[in-house]
C-alpha cells in the first residue's frame, strides 16, 4: 500500500520547532529532531519558503514563521509541500479494458467518490491550525 508522502508530517515538525524554538531552528538541528538527513530538511523548507510559510536566513541565523501560528492551517502546509499529484490525493490506474462493464466505468465512478473523500480531509485539515496542534503537545 502507498503512503501519502511523510512530507506533509516532516513539514508540520518543522513549522512547530520553529514556533517553539525559534532561536534554536538550525538544519541540523531540525534534523536531529525530525530523524532525518538534512538534506531532506532543505528540500521541505525550500517548499515551506515557496509557499510564504517561512523565510530562511543563510548560515547560523535559522528560520521563521512569515505567518503567525494560528494563520497557518494544516491545509496550508499539506498544499505547500505537493502531497498529491495532480492535486489528486487517490490515484486510478489506467487502461482498463473497455470492453469489460467494470473496466470502461471503473475510472469515473470511482474518481467521484474519491474526489469526494479528498474534499472531506482537506476540510478537516483546515480546520485545525499550527497554534491549537502545538497546544496539544505537553
Amino acid at each position: 500500500m502507498k503512503q501519502i508522502s511523510t512530507r506533509f508530517s516532516m513539514a508540520v515538525h518543522i513549522l512547530s520547532l520553529i514556533t517553539l524554538s525559534p532561536n534554536e531552528v538550525t538544519g541540523d538541528y531540525i534534523a536531529g529532531s525530525v530523524n532525518t538527513n538534512p538534506v531532506v530538511i532543505r528540500r521541505i523548507m525550500g517548499m515551506l519558503k515557496k509557499a510564504g510559510l517561512v523565510d530562511v536566513r543563510p548560515g547560523v541565523g535559522g528560520a521563521f514563521l512569515l505567518k503567525e501560528p494560528e494563520a497557518i492551517t494544516l491545509l496550508d502546509i499539506y498544499h505547500a509541500v505537493n502531497v498529491t499529484e495532480d492535486n489528486r490525493l487517490f490515484g486510478v490506474h489506467e487502461d482498463s479494458n473497455v470492453r469489460c462493464q467494470v473496466g470502461r466505468n471503473i475510472e469515473s465512478v470511482l474518481q467521484s467518490e474519491l474526489s469526494e473523500a479528498q474534499s472531506a480531509m482537506e476540510q478537516r485539515l483546515a480546520q485545525t491550525t499550527l497554534s491549537q496542534l502545538i497546544a496539544r503537545f505537553n
